[in-house]
């Protein structure tokens, strides 16, 4: 089996939800022997994001940029360590209520027509099936579908969507909530989202 770790988290060693992709692949070595492990962390070494000369060279336009022409090889290959993995771990702090633009860069390269998903008669369909997507998501406060700032929530609920429209049924979120909210409340996040991990295991 094969196993894709995504960090997208700028904060380095302070980083929850670096912490917590790495107790997930931990676990899933230990449930898995023999697992083969492709790490990327998008904050440290980012695709670039999507511009009109990446547009141009995907309908065909030669890339004569050197650095265009490693920014799209850099894309295919986060592209094809996608499509290979079984089990994909992504590290995704909310960001503004949403997800780190290094992450959105990331996923930019990974919807691609005839490889992720593609428009039919009946609408679009997903093409990636068949993997399970496991989510470290830290939040400093809490927005929650039972909370007030719900309608806030623009990190899960895109993740959810667009690895749907991927054609990926099995996501689920592990969460540290409100660890902006003092050292206590940081590591009762972190317990609770541990313990999440250790059952799932």
């Amino acid at each position: 089996m094969k196993l894709l770790h995504v960090d997208s988290s700028i904060l380095g060693p302070g980083s929850v939800s670096r912490a917590l992709t790495a107790d997930i692949v931990a676990a899933e070595r230990r449930r898995h022997p023999g697992l083969a492990v492709v790490y990327r962390d998008v904050a440290a070494a980012p695709v670039g994001h999507l511009s009109g000369a990446h547009l141009a060279a995907f309908q065909g336009a030669a890339p004569d940029a050197p650095a265009l022409q490693a920014d799209i090889a850099a894309g295919q290959q986060a592209l094809e360590e996608f499509l290979a993995a079984d089990i994909v771990v992504v590290g995704a702090p909310m960001y503004n209520f949403s997800i780190p633009s290094q992450l959105k860069a990331w996923i930019d390269r990974l919807a691609v027509a005839g490889k992720t998903f593609r428009y039919t008669a009946e609408g679009p369909q997903g093409l990636a099936g068949g993997k399970k997507v496991i989510v470290a998501s830290s939040r400093g406060g809490f927005y929650g579908p039972d909370t007030q700032a719900a309608f806030l929530d623009h990190q899960e609920t895109y993740l959810r969507g667009v690895f749907g429209f991927f054609g990926i049924a099995d996501v689920t979120f592990i969460r540290a909530e409100g660890v902006a909210l003092g050292p206590e409340q940081r590591e009762k996040a972190l317990e609770a989202a541990r313990s999440e991990i250790a059952a799932a295991a």
